[in-house]
This record gives structure tokens, C-alpha cells and sequence, in this order.
């Protein structure tokens, strides 16, 4: 005790004290976590449900369909039956088709109090009347203002005369894998049903090219499409969209598009009732290691241009085999970054561009135009140039697994390339090789290999004899195959 005694003295600390201290720290810790798993689990969604489910609306849509299906697809073939349906479908027509209208389900939410609304473009797509249904058995007439295919958002507007309940968009980046949310909609024609859940994922991708989706698991089924998907503050933060399932219900894997997407979109709509992305006119590819260890970057980091079309990257100076590090002061992961980034920015603004040519950076200043009005304008045809000329007989040669051939006029007209297509011809590939492995086939052409034009078999010979000299393991090779450019980074060793 004595000692005990002593050493307290010593340091200004009682060990039987400070056991109690510590065991007090122990209990206050586990009272916290155990009131934060508390806050992070509701009881209930009643009050959320309450507070949102006015601004959620039912919407049918009906289209008429001026041929009904024939007696053949609803009796079978020689079937006593088969007059019988022919003489009651065409009854009020005398001979003609009788008119007949479809309907189909959806769902929606409001975002002003003077009757916006927001839902998905394929549950309006091709309708000649939309109904919507409010909450209270209430319903109104509405009129498209403007839809956007892309990311499958449509606006809406009715016409009130009081005021209409409404929610707000929040901050989709904000989610996180685990937070809870609540799905409100029409599922299968049961009018409002709320299902809760939580995020299961984020930034899915889909089949568009502006897709950021959250994956969630409350239940989202047919008529739920347009619908809201709300976080615990009762903010938008997704428009449920599509479901992932083997027998056309739910089996917990939905998506909703993100809302920091959406809410652009709904802008430009209600603005223009079109809407206006920013266009740079390059098509890119994302590097891979090999790819980047052929050019002498440090990580895969950027996007590749394949390609330069006329347009505002080719006006800036932007040259084929760029990479582009960032965009307007934020750097480049790939080419998703860039897509969206550049689909999010103003038409006619001026960004800069900072891109790895040649072994260092440059940095370009770019005008940008409309991607809708490009789109319009490129619809396909590609001019070939002046006639190139004759060229001697074909040298053939296989290296690194390939077969390649100079191109000639006949070899042109063969394939359909305009006279001024230049490169060398695959013409066979070793199954047993890399190229073969990194999907090169014949009938492909190669461009470019090390970023310099290749015309010529001595011409790629050369290249790949610069590679090794340099001490490089792989080659970068532009690759054009039915007239679309990508690179393909080949090992040399």
C-alpha cells in the first residue's frame, strides 16, 4: 500500500481513480454509439411519407391507336370465330379499323407551386393526352414542355388555380452506399405506395452517355417509372427509372437518376424547352496501363483523342493522339469525366484545356458549341478527298502478329475508303499473339503507330524500331475499323 501510496504521489494519478475513469469513458462511449445507431435507424417513415406524398402524382397517359390487332392475332387462322371479330372490329367503320385508345401508368412529383412537374420521357413518350391525379383524387390536364431522350426526363405544366404542394431537388453527390430512402409512386396501377430502402450504389451506368444512376433496393416496380426518390431531409435526390429483373418486378436492384443530373436537365427545359449541352467535337477513349506506358505517362489518368472532327476542339488545336489532363480548371479521370463535364457546360463559353502532347503539357483555350446542333449536322456523310494518286503493287509483310498490306485504289474501292485513306491494311491475324489478344482483326486499318503516320510497311518498321531504342514495351497504334478510330497500345518486346 505503501507503495502504491508512493507512486500515486509521484505522478498525480490514483490507479483505482483512474479505473473509474476509464470505465465511465467506456459507458458514455457506448451511450453515444448506441444513440447514433438510433439516429442512423428510424422507427418509421410516417412523417416523411405525410410530408412528401402531396407533391407525388399519378400519371396516365392515353394514345389512339387508329389499327387494332387483326382476327388473325386474336383467333387463330380459319377459326368459325375469325368473320365474326372482322365484322365487330370494323362495325362503326364500314370496312375501316376502328379506332381505340391505350392507356398507360406512370408516376411524377411536382417542383413549383404553379404546377411543374417532372418524369421520365418514356411514360409520355408518343401519348396524346396526359392525365395527372393528385394525392386528394383531384386531377388535371397536362401539356409537355419539353422531354430530354438522353436521360429519359420529361417536364410538364399544369394549370392551378390554388397553389401546389411541391418538393425540392437535393444534393445527389451528398448520398452515400447505406443512407436510407423512400420511393413514392403509382406501382402496377395501385395509385400512391411508398417503399423505403437504402442506397445499394452509385454512379451506375446504364446505356446512356449522361447516365449516373443510384442503385437502391426499395422495392421499385412498373407504373413507379417518373417517381421520386427522397432522401431523409425529403429532398429528390433520384427519379426512379428502371429496374434490373429476370420476371418484370422488383427484386430490390432499381435505378434512379442521380438529381444533380436531372435538376440541369429540368432547367434547360423549363428555360427552353430543349435542352442545350456544351459540345467540344473530339471522340476520346479511356488509357489503359499499356497504353500509357507507350506514351510516357504516369498513370491512365486523362482522355485519349482518337479523333478530330471539324468543330471547336480542331478550331482550338486540338490534335489526334492528345490527352486532355482537365477541363476547365478540374482535372480528368476519363472520359465519363469529360462527357459530363463538358454536356454540363455552358453553350459558347470559353474553357481552357490542358492537354500531354509530345511529352509535355499544353494548354488550349476552347470555344464551345451545342452537341444538339452537331448532332443535326453529322448525320453522316463522310467526303473523301483528292484522288491520292496510283501507288505500286501491294508489299506485304507480317509483323507482331500481323499481316499487313499497303493500301491500293483497288483495295479502296474494295472496302469503300475514300481515295485519300491512307495506313496499312491488317489483312490476317496470329490467334496466338497479342495483337490478336488486344482484338485487332483483319480488316482493320492502322493509321498511326507511335502518333506518326504509317503509309508504308518501312514506315512501321521504323516506328516500332524507335520504340524499342527509346526502351519502351508496348507501341500505341491508331486503329480505324468501319471508319471509327481507337488505340490499341501492342507490346514490341
Amino acid at each position: 500500500m505503501r507503495n502504491r501510496a508512493i507512486a500515486a504521489s509521484r505522478t498525480g494519478f490514483d490507479p483505482m481513480a483512474g479505473a473509474g475513469l476509464l470505465l465511465a469513458a467506456v459507458v458514455l462511449l457506448l451511450a453515444q454509439a448506441f444513440a447514433s445507431i438510433a439516429r442512423a435507424q428510424p422507427e418509421g417513415f410516417a412523417d416523411l411519407a405525410e410530408k412528401v406524398s402531396p407533391a407525388v402524382v399519378d400519371i396516365t397517359t392515353t394514345t389512339l391507336i387508329s389499327s387494332p390487332a387483326g382476327p388473325g392475332e386474336m383467333v387463330p387462322p380459319g377459326s368459325p370465330f375469325e368473320d365474326f371479330f372482322n365484322d365487330f372490329l370494323n362495325r362503326d367503320g364500314e370496312g375501316e379499323p376502328r379506332p381505340r385508345r391505350n392507356q398507360a401508368l406512370g408516376s411524377g412529383f411536382v417542383i413549383s407551386e404553379d404546377g411543374y412537374i417532372v418524369t421520365n420521357n418514356h411514360v409520355i413518350e408518343g401519348s396524346d393526352e396526359i392525365q395527372i391525379e393528385f394525392i386528394d383524387g383531384s386531377t388535371l390536364p397536362a401539356k409537355v414542355v419539353g422531354t430530354d431522350p438522353k436521360t429519359d426526363i420529361a417536364l410538364l405544366k399544369v394549370e392551378s388555380e390554388a397553389p401546389l404542394a411541391f418538393v425540392r431537388f437535393g444534393d445527389s453527390d451528398l448520398a452515400r452506399v447505406g443512407d436510407w430512402v423512400l420511393a413514392v409512386g403509382n406501382p402496377l396501377g395501385q395509385g400512391f405506395s411508398v417503399s423505403a430502402g437504402i442506397i445499394s450504389a452509385r454512379k451506375r451506368e446504364l446505356n446512356g452517355t449522361y447516365d449516373d444512376f443510384l442503385q437502391t433496393d426499395a422495392a421499385i416496380n412498373r407504373g413507379n417509372s417518373g417517381g421520386p426518390l427522397f432522401n431523409m431531409d425529403g429532398e429528390v435526390i433520384g427519379v426512379n427509372t428502371a429496374i434490373l429483373s429476370p420476371t418484370g418486378g422488383s427484386i430490390g436492384i432499381g435505378f434512379s437518376m442521380a438529381s444533380n443530373v436531372v435538376s440541369k436537365v429540368v432547367d434547360q427545359l423549363r428555360k427552353y424547352g430543349e435542352t442545350r449541352r456544351g459540345w467540344l467535337g473530339v471522340r476520346i477513349q479511356d488509357i489503359t496501363p499499356d497504353m500509357a506506358e507507350a506514351m510516357g505517362l504516369e498513370s491512365t489518368r486523362g482522355a485519349l483523342v482518337t479523333d478530330v472532327p471539324d468543330g471547336p476542339a480542331k478550331d482550338a488545336g486540338v490534335q489526334q493522339g492528345d490527352v486532355i489532363l482537365s477541363f476547365d480548371g478540374r482535372e480528368i479521370e476519363n472520359t465519363r469525366d469529360l462527357v459530363r463535364m463538358v454536356g454540363d457546360a455552358e453553350v459558347g463559353k470559353a474553357v481552357r484545356l490542358v492537354v500531354w502532347r509530345d511529352g509535355k503539357t499544353v494548354t488550349l483555350k476552347v470555344v464551345l458549341g451545342r452537341r444538339e446542333e452537331a448532332e443535326a449536322a453529322q448525320n453522316g456523310v463522310r467526303n473523301g478527298g483528292e484522288d491520292g494518286g496510283e501507288k505500286p503493287a501491294p508489299t506485304e509483310k507480317q509483323i507482331l502478329g500481323l499481316t499487313l498490306s499497303e493500301i491500293t485504289d483497288e483495295i479502296r474501292e474494295e472496302m469503300g475508303l475514300g481515295p485519300d485513306a491512307g495506313g496499312l491494311l491488317i489483312k490476317a491475324v496470329d490467334e496466338s499473339s497479342p495483337a490478336f489478344e488486344k482484338g485487332l482483326r483483319p480488316g482493320d486499318l492502322i493509321a498511326e503507330v507511335a502518333q506518326q503516320k504509317v503509309d508504308t510497311i518501312r514506315d512501321f518498321e521504323k516506328r516500332i524500331e524507335e520504340v524499342r531504342d527509346a526502351g519502351r514495351k508496348s507501341v500505341l497504334l491508331l486503329v480505324r475499323r468501319a471508319g471509327e478510330p481507337r488505340f490499341v497500345a501492342l507490346p514490341v518486346k
